[in-house]
């Protein structure tokens, strides 16, 4: 506690963050001020401070952990490539590669799942090359599932916290690990002192990736001479919650054609959100929740297993408990339409995906926030939009087809607490069997725009909205002013023909950079 009280006033100091990145242009980052992602280094300082003083004031315990090297050197490689993220996005793909390396190595060096109990039983099953495998999905696991829980003030870090206090308990009985997870507790507790809602730091890539590899780490450390059976359920209980919404959010993204480790709005805590609830009201509802899956993880690990059955079945009814005080269960019991649905959007979201990533390419070759402004007004006239308004500081601009139809779908995104725009966007209601649309209004075109579903609208506007926040990032504008229609980048873009204005009367762009249609444009101001 005393370390991470000490560290981070030093992290959060103006001479201190001007040297590190804040990462904060992302859509889904909704905070007026930047707020730095690296609160991380200030556990991993409290980390290796815990372990010094262990190996000092109790050389007699840390000695007899060959392993403890392992651990420490393996969390801190997790951590440094976690805060070189955040420092510099590196790209999921090169983070999963970086993640499965460094379990690999641990494996490499002995620590890993060996044998397995059979649940009631006292058989043991010898894993095998089997638990080489079941050890690097288990670390990698655990280490995204944090960093994808970590999405309001607070969560991660005080899920953590409560997991840490049951591996310090776990760790104690086992003799293996207890002082340093209680180390972490305490770290963690002095942490949300600063994370807690409203937060002055995040734990960012690195803090995350350093608590979920530890926690899985412990867990397989601490587990009975390898056998994976009450000291792995413990933690899983913790993590009842965190998994449930992970996988709901890993099945969404995949069926409808997202990246799976693409944030969205729709986690549990955002329904929690959106039903009126604060953000600390929010964090301390989930907290409760998971506070009393943790005392079915202390009963599985006191009781050896025996009663996880019925842990299971009390878990089970919590849950849909919640699900129904968030409106889930009809969801959750219409499978076959939920899933039909989602496939048959995973075109549509495929080609707004392209679009997007198009627009965010773009900005880097634009010559400034107004010729982006046309490349997204191009963008969404190929998604089916029909009218589209942008406000920035200096102004607005707005362009709409002439013979827009009186009933549309509407979403407004209010973009970086509107450093980058209020953008509004609108699509007319087609009729379209697929997805049910109410209107018997016809668009007249051989492909019904892929928006004029509301679901696949709220999705491809929020890519769409995505796409214009990469864009202006790519531009490299001041880091902290509003953006405005004028602005330019700083360097000058090897461009030598910026392309034709869609709302002037000059001839038509070069078909690689056809711009929407000028007979359609209405009216820019």
């Amino acid at each position: 506690m005393g370390i991470v009280m000490g560290i981070v006033p030093l992290i959060l100091r103006p001479t201190v963050l001007a040297k590190l990145s804040h990462r904060w242009r992302d859509l889904h980052h909704t905070h007026l001020k930047p707020i730095p992602r690296v609160g991380g280094l200030a556990l991993a300082v409290a980390f290796l401070g815990v372990e010094l003083l262990a190996m000092v004031m109790w050389p007699g315990q840390t000695q007899k952990l060959p392993v403890r090297w392992v651990v420490l050197l393996s969390s801190l490689a997790m951590f440094m490539l976690g805060f070189w993220d955040d420092l510099k996005p590196l790209g999921a793909k090169r983070k999963l590669l970086g993640q499965v390396l460094i379990a690999t190595a641990v494996c490499a060096f002995g620590v890993e799942i060996q044998q397995f109990t059979v649940p009631f039983s006292a058989t043991i099953l010898p894993l095998g090359g089997w638990g080489t495998l079941l050890t690097i999905f288990w670390l990698v696991g655990m280490t995204n599932l944090i960093n994808l829980i970590d999405g309001v003030d607070g969560l991660a870090a005080g899920i953590c916290l409560m997991l840490m206090v049951l591996l310090a308990y776990v760790g104690h009985q086992g003799g293996s690990f207890g002082l340093l997870a209680s180390g972490m507790a305490g770290a963690l507790l002095a942490f949300l002192w600063f994370n807690f809602p409203p937060a002055r730091i995040y734990l960012g890539d690195g803090g995350a990736y350093f608590l979920g590899f530890q926690i899985g780490l412990f867990a397989i450390v601490s587990s009975h001479k390898g056998t994976v059976f009450a000291a792995l359920i413990a933690p899983l209980f913790a993590l009842a919650l965190p998994i449930v919404d992970t996988v709901l959010a890993i099945l969404r993204r995949g069926l409808r054609g997202l990246p799976i480790f693409r944030p969205d709005r729709r986690h549990i805590h955002h329904h929690l959100l959106n039903m009126g609830l604060s953000r600390r009201k929010v964090v301390l509802s989930i907290y409760a929740v998971t506070l009393v899956f943790m005392l079915m993880g202390f009963v599985a690990f006191w009781s050896h297993g025996n009663l996880i059955p019925v842990l299971l079945g009390v878990a089970t009814l919590i849950l849909l408990i919640c699900a129904g005080k968030l409106h889930f269960s009809r969801n959750w019991f219409a499978v076959g339409r939920v899933v039909g649905n989602s496939l048959e959007m995973r075109q549509e979201i495929q080609y707004a995906l392209t679009l997007m990533h198009w627009l965010a390419f773009e900005g880097k070759r634009a010559h400034s926030v107004e010729e982006l402004w046309m490349d997204l007004v191009f963008a969404a006239q190929r998604l089916g939009y029909n009218s589209v308004r942008m406000t920035l500081a200096d102004g607005e601009r707005a362009w709409q087809q002439a013979d827009a139809a009186s009933s549309t779908h509407r979403a407004v995104h209010t973009l970086q607490g509107g450093r980058f725009g209020t953008l509004e966007l609108k699509a007319v209601v087609c009729l379209d069997a697929k997805y049910g649309a109410k209107s018997p209004l016809k668009c007249g075109k051989r492909f019904c725009p892929c928006v004029s579903s509301a679901k696949v609208f709220e999705i491809v506007s929020e890519l769409l909205a995505e796409g214009w926040v990469k864009g202006l990032s790519a531009l490299k504008m001041n880091e902290t002013a509003p953006a405005r229609f004028d602005d330019q980048p700083a360097v000058a873009v090897n461009r030598p023909h910026p392309r034709h204005s869609i709302f002037s009367n000059s001839a038509p762009a070069p078909a690689a950079h056809r711009q929407p249609d000028i007979s359609q444009a209405g009216t820019s101001r």
